[in-house]
């Protein structure tokens, strides 16, 4: 698996509030979540990002509550995947459970800004910065059965399609 693409950058403790506000909790469709993306990080977020960009966070992303929300909004607004110095271990859990990808990395933060074009290779183990001779920066592998709810879409697809063993 690789991703390329634009960049957005936050901060550390970005927690599931800024990425879909609790107002908006009782919205059950996906595209509804999308709209409000970010909004509480950055109100302009889903206006400025497109479809297969890459939002790049410090410590501690998706942190607080548990909702699954959090990884439908990202997604359903065409993020192609997450990259972060770490994650809350319920959004880590929660984002593959939805089919989102994400993946960690200590290094990637310091070295880029809003904009940068990076391509994720999953299956290499490394991130690379687009036109940069920093890096590239690894990441730990993607064990292959959370390769495959990704491929799948999510947990309950990969239920679905009768692979869950």
């Amino acid at each position: 698996m690789k991703i390329k693409g634009r960049i957005w950058k936050f901060g550390d403790n970005i927690d599931t509030d800024a990425i879909i506000p609790a107002r908006y909790l009782n919205v059950r469709d996906p595209q509804g979540l999308a709209a409000h993306c970010m909004e509480d990080a950055d109100p302009d977020f889903v206006k400025k990002m497109k479809p297969g960009d890459i939002i790049v966070g410090g410590e501690n992303f998706g942190c607080g509550s548990s909702r699954e929300h959090a990884p439908i909004a990202i997604k359903a607004a065409g993020i192609a995947c997450v990259v972060a110095r770490s994650f809350a271990r319920i959004f880590y859990r929660n984002s593959f459970n939805m089919g989102l990808p994400i993946f960690e990395s200590s290094e990637l933060w310091g070295q880029v800004a809003n904009g940068t074009e990076i391509e994720v290779d999953a299956d290499g183990g490394t991130i690379r910065i687009i036109g940069s001779t920093a890096g590239p920066f690894p990441i730990p592998p993607v064990p292959p059965f959370m390769q495959e709810l990704i491929a799948d879409g999510g947990l309950m697809n990969h239920i679905a399609k009768g692979r869950a063993k």
